[in-house]
């Protein structure tokens, strides 16, 4: 059986007032907080260490930014483009990312906590030594993506698309990949137990091992 948990959702202010990014080039210490930004497009930008506290991103294309050691907390991403971003390092808390693009986004060594993504394009994203607690992976596609030596603590995967995902040093222990649908896995053995999978996929697991499964 699998532990069913909630998400924690952003807790984000009705009133928001209409900000503009570019604001935060001109702090010594960046922090963008209780803002809209809407409708802008940006790329190559590099902020380390930035802060940002109850905000809602809607169609923002941030592309190839280094935001290395981010600090980010109740925050939504709607319609977005962080393509080739970087969040590595960084504190992710109460943030939802709904239909946005995340191709090849580092999460590495990250610390992300109630965090949905939700119908989500991100191939080849990174979350190599991330620390990942109560996290929804919700029917967005996932190919190729690095959970390379993951803390996992209360993580679903329901419905995407895992095809040549990097499980590997990762313990899958009580993760429920059942819905999701995929042809090859990178997995270290000794981690899998305890990961629940549909009848279906365990045929596949079997043959993995070397079972020859009669059909």
């Amino acid at each position: 059986m699998t532990t069913k948990f909630k998400i924690e959702r952003p807790l984000i202010p009705n009133d928001l007032a209409i900000g503009t990014f570019e604001d935060i080039f001109y702090d010594e210490e960046p922090y963008l907080s209780n803002q809209l930004i809407t409708n802008i497009s940006r790329e190559n930008d590099s902020i380390e260490r930035l802060i940002v506290s109850k905000v809602m991103f809607q169609k923002v294309s941030l592309i190839n930014a280094n935001f290395n050691k981010i600090d980010m907390t109740d925050v939504i991403f709607e319609n977005c483009d962080l393509s080739n971003s970087k969040f590595n390092e960084g504190i992710i808390h109460r943030v939802t990312f709904r239909n946005c693009k995340l191709l090849g986004v580092d999460f590495s060594e990250a610390h992300l906590g109630n965090v949905s993504f939700e119908g989500c394009v991100m191939n080849l994203c990174n979350f190599g030594v991330a620390r990942l607690k109560q996290i929804c992976f919700d029917q967005s596609s996932l190919r190729g993506t690095s959970y390379y030596d993951c803390q996992f603590k209360k993580v679903k995967f329901e419905r995407c698309n895992i095809d040549e995902v990097d499980f590997s040093e990762t313990p899958l222990d009580n993760v429920d990949i059942s819905t999701c649908t995929f042809e090859r896995l990178n997995v270290t053995l000794k981690n899998l137990s305890g990961c629940v999978i549909s009848t279906e996929q365990a045929i596949g697991f079997a043959e993995l091992l070397g079972l020859k499964v009669k059909r």
